[in-house]
């Protein structure tokens, strides 16, 4: 459906896009991550035709972004990062002229505006102004722009920046009902966001393709060794003597101090391709060991991202430290905000839905 070849463009001596090159299909969600000066934002303007590729080519179901940009242009939905609004008009009044610019038919408008606005769960908004809604749902008119004529292409930018955790929460079910019958690219800075999501991840750096595929594929690719972390009652000793004589463990190191119940930290790296966990239980029991916890340490998809992007030629180390210190602050405030909303079953916070001036609608 949409084909990346070989494309570059530069700003000056700056290479923001270096000969990048990627196929994406009907049917699933691709992330397309990179940290920021990446080259992603840039991409995204050359796939939608907004600005021209020094080099290279881009292809929309067979048409030419350059060559037949009306054909192309037709078959792409695009949601910036800050939305294209215009807040003098009504939500209905706004859709109806993005329709009239994309040529959607008389005879469909008028059904298909109703059929988006339900979609993006604003059918109560249509007759209020752009100006007096929240953040939140400015961006959810924003993506309704980008589904009018229904596009074979949604390209999203950001989709839940300002929303709150029931939002994101919807408008992720909503992107997801997108890939049945479209190419749908979401770029995000939140990973554990393309992580739930997606079912493609590419990862730009500096312009360059620096690893792709699923979630699940780029975790296996990275793995490395594998760390089991557990929580043991008993002595140093008796553990050493637990584990020794288990194939596949190639180091174990205690921490400094117990936990708080009372339990030795053991960090076990198995170099083995086998799952050893029911063997070091075993072993452990027999022993009368009791285990209290025992976690399996994987390379999560922030790991992978900051490996990839720190390794790729020109990276610089700073941003690799402070991404890390980042990350875990950014995932548990994500995963409680959206666990929160989940447990309290999606009830409709009125707060974040009044207008900042309701009677302007009036006018």
């Amino acid at each position: 459906m949409i084909e990346v070849k070989d494309i570059v463009k530069n700003y000056g001596n700056h290479k923001a896009v270096d000969h990048l090159s990627f196929r994406l299909e009907k049917g699933r969600i691709y992330g397309f991550l990179g940290p920021n000066g990446a080259g992603k934002s840039t991409t995204m303007n050359i796939m939608t035709g907004y600005i021209a590729a020094n080099e290279g080519t881009v292809t929309i179901d067979g048409h030419d972004i350059l060559k037949e940009p009306e054909e192309a242009k037709k078959k792409i939905g695009y949601l910036p990062e800050i939305p294209p609004l215009y807040s003098d008009m009504t939500v209905d009044e706004f859709l109806n002229f993005v329709a009239d610019l994309k040529k959607v038919p008389k005879k469909e408008k008028r059904d298909q505006i109703e059929k988006i606005l339900k979609m993006t769960m604003l059918g109560d908004y249509g007759k209020r102004m752009i100006r007096n809604l929240s953040k939140g749902y400015k961006q959810r008119v924003g993506l309704a722009q980008a589904l009018v004529g229904f596009p074979e292409v949604i390209i999203l930018d950001e989709p839940t920046v300002g929303l709150d955790p029931q939002q994101i929460i919807e408008i992720r079910n909503l992107i997801k009902e997108l890939k049945d019958d479209h190419v749908v690219i979401l770029s995000s800075h939140i990973l554990s966001e393309v992580n739930a999501v997606c079912d493609h991840v590419l990862i730009i750096s500096h312009g360059k393709l620096a690893a792709e595929g699923t979630p699940e594929e780029l975790e296996m690719r990275f793995q490395g060794q594998e760390h089991i972390k557990m929580s043991i009652l008993g002595t140093e000793a008796k553990i050493k003597g637990a584990l020794a004589g288990i194939d596949g463990i190639s180091n174990v190191t205690f921490g400094e101090d117990t936990d708080s119940q009372g339990g030795v930290r053991v960090d076990v790296i198995n170099d083995g391709k086998e799952d050893i966990r029911a063997d070091i239980a075993r072993a452990l029991a027999g022993l009368g060991l009791p285990v209290l916890s025992m976690e399996l340490e994987k390379k999560t998809l922030e790991d992978i991202f900051l490996e990839v992007t720190t390794s790729t030629p020109g990276s610089d180390e700073k941003p690799k430290r402070m991404m890390r210190l980042a990350k875990d602050v950014e995932k548990e405030a994500m995963e409680e905000s959206v666990e929160e909303a989940e447990r309290a079953g999606f009830e409709e916070n009125t707060e974040d839905q009044v207008l900042e001036n309701p009677e302007d609608d009036e006018k």
